[in-house]
């Protein structure tokens, strides 16, 4: 069997690609998320309460579906990075890399030797099918997409040394912690943080890789895909609960009493 992540070939052929957040760390919702026609969905495991084995059962929950889920680590960490792939996870996207030291240990992380460090143990994972892909060792290391978050002054200093990495498939500009480091701290909007975020992205895409973001702005989101962006999140799924639940509370609340209706069969 050849090697194959469908995201990947399509990040490499500069095809846009359009996401959506995952937070809930809820394999229905993260099921319910896949039939929506997203090219791409991000299971976080930073900033969401993940673990290993909630991210599997959303791994497990969109595999049905067109969707290309993409895990984000809580951290460049070797060991974790290797349970994720042996999960079956093929799309990492890894925070806070802020060297091309970083990025080349990442790279060591996600291939077997004698390319890298991964520890071979894939005939009792979910990623060979239990061994039903006799020859998973061979093509593994070709199916991992690596996607590295630039989200600090010092990444953005080091971008183009982390963009000439060879493993590296794309760089994500993280804006909410890229805004913090740039004193603007809770405001990724200020023209300085999106002047800079506008010529990471520029620098990105003039390296040959693939260049994304995660913004809940559409008219930001198509500015992005202007400016050779291939891979954009435009929205978190626990926001757009939120919003929606705050929303609907706040209509019959302005209403007041809500006369009585008859009950519909449907939710």
């Amino acid at each position: 069997m050849p090697a194959s992540n469908p995201f990947k070939t399509a990040l490499a052929a500069r095809r846009p690609q359009i996401g959506l957040w995952l937070s809930m760390a809820e394999p229905y919702l993260a099921e319910v998320a896949a039939t929506a026609g997203f090219d791409w969905l991000l299971i976080d495991g930073e900033h969401a309460p993940n673990d290993v084995r909630s991210i599997l059962a959303q791994l497990q929950a969109v595999s049905a579906y067109p969707s290309a889920p993409v895990v984000r680590a809580v951290a460049g960490d070797v060991p974790l990075i290797k349970q994720l792939l042996d999960i079956g996870a093929t799309t990492l996207l890894v925070p806070m890399v802020d060297t091309a030291e970083q990025a080349r240990m990442l790279v060591s992380a996600t291939r077997y030797p004698p390319q890298g460090i991964r520890g071979v143990g894939s005939a009792v994972a979910r990623a060979s099918r239990w061994s039903g892909r006799a020859d998973y060792l061979d093509v593994a290391d070709d199916e991992v997409c690596l996607l590295v978050q630039a989200e600090t002054v010092t990444a953005l200093a080091n971008l183009q040394e982390i963009c000439a990495v060879d493993g590296i498939d794309g760089v994500f500009i993280g804006p909410a912690d890229l805004a913090a480091s740039m004193g603007h701290r809770g405001n990724p909007g200020h023209p300085e943080v999106q002047a800079a975020i506008e010529n990471a992205m520029r620098t990105i895409v003039a390296s040959g890789k693939a260049a994304g973001t995660l913004t809940s702005d559409a008219a930001l989101a198509r500015r992005y895909l202007e400016l050779g962006c291939t891979f954009v999140a435009t929205g978190v799924d626990v926001l757009l609960f939120a919003k929606a639940a705050r929303q609907l509370a706040a209509s019959f609340r302005e209403e007041g009493a809500v006369s009585a209706q008859r009950p519909s069969a449907a939710y």
